[in-house]
């Protein structure tokens, strides 16, 4: 009593607003494989409401470590097949194999589809858990698809969801207060800061962002609104524009369009606006 409370500030990126602004403005046209062939594009949407909540979590598990085409299309072969926890546990492995292949560790994915969609019948009554700590107790689940699967399956934000481009993008901007070395690091590192309001949009902002401009591998920091002010800009991206018909090439198709000069001037005396109804992730609810 009589003390004056100390006051602590919460630390966040200076530039961030700015920066997800520019994210938003670049995947407006809403044209990366993620937009198209995610898991909020994977299910049936006349099926009933547990059917489709278990068709999100299947596409999520078949998505770890590998592209959404190939995520898309193993989806489109078992649902023609019938993607239920009863017709899953009904398929012999070398079946499932093949209607899964080739996604990234299908033998795997086989066995972890096979244990999961036991585990559901027995515990869950055919339906996927409605907790993160639930789901991450399915064989082949982590927080990643745990959080993901929260948010487009039962329509709640749990935490942000964390994968490769999210870590990577994170990471680049200098969007956590030190470098992580995991997506899971990564997550409790953006939750400390970002708003709560933002956690839904950014998995599917980041995700698109890195598949068409911010890559793995010569990420196309030329073509990118934020080139002067991403502290990670041009040390690994080539200087050479991207070729003709590349998802960020100046063409007509073009989702964005760039001129250096007007974009620096922005950076230098604008902020963008940020507000959570700017550019929001599209959502299909399948909770019902």
């Amino acid at each position: 009593e009589g003390v004056s409370p100390v006051k602590t500030e919460c630390w966040e990126p200076p530039d961030w607003k700015k920066q997800l602004g520019f994210i938003r403005e670049m995947r407006s046209s809403r044209d990366a494989p993620v937009d198209n062939m995610g898991a909020e594009k994977c299910y049936d949407t006349n099926a009933p409401g547990h059917v489709r909540r278990f068709q999100v979590l299947v596409s999520l598990m078949l998505s770890s470590q590998t592209k959404d085409q190939v995520t898309a299309a193993a989806m489109q072969k078992l649902r023609a097949h019938g993607c239920t926890v009863e017709n899953i546990l009904a398929t012999d492995d070398e079946k499932l194999g093949k209607l899964i292949y080739p996604v990234g560790f299908w033998r795997n994915k086989v066995k972890y589809l096979k244990l999961t969609s036991a585990m559901l019948q027995k515990e869950f009554g055919g339906d996927i858990p409605n907790t993160v700590e639930g789901l991450v107790r399915l064989p082949g689940v982590g927080p990643k698809m745990a959080h993901l699967a929260m948010d487009i399956a039962w329509d709640q934000v749990s935490g942000i969801g964390v994968d490769t481009h999210v870590h990577r993008i994170s990471n680049r901007l200098g969007w956590l207060r030190k470098p992580t070395k995991s997506p899971e690091e990564t997550r409790k590192a953006l939750e400390e800061w970002l708003p709560r309001e933002l956690w839904s949009e950014i998995n599917w902002l980041l995700v698109g962002f890195g598949q068409q401009v911010c890559q793995p591998v010569s990420p196309l920091c030329s073509m990118c609104l934020n080139q002067h002010s991403c502290p990670s800009a041009h040390k690994c991206s080539p200087a050479k524009r991207p070729k003709a018909g590349s998802p960020c090439s100046t063409s007509p198709t073009s989702s964005f369009k760039i001129k250096t000069e007007s974009v620096k001037d922005e950076t230098t005396n604008k902020e963008s606006p940020v507000s959570p109804t700017t550019l929001r992730r599209p959502k299909n609810k399948v909770n019902s």
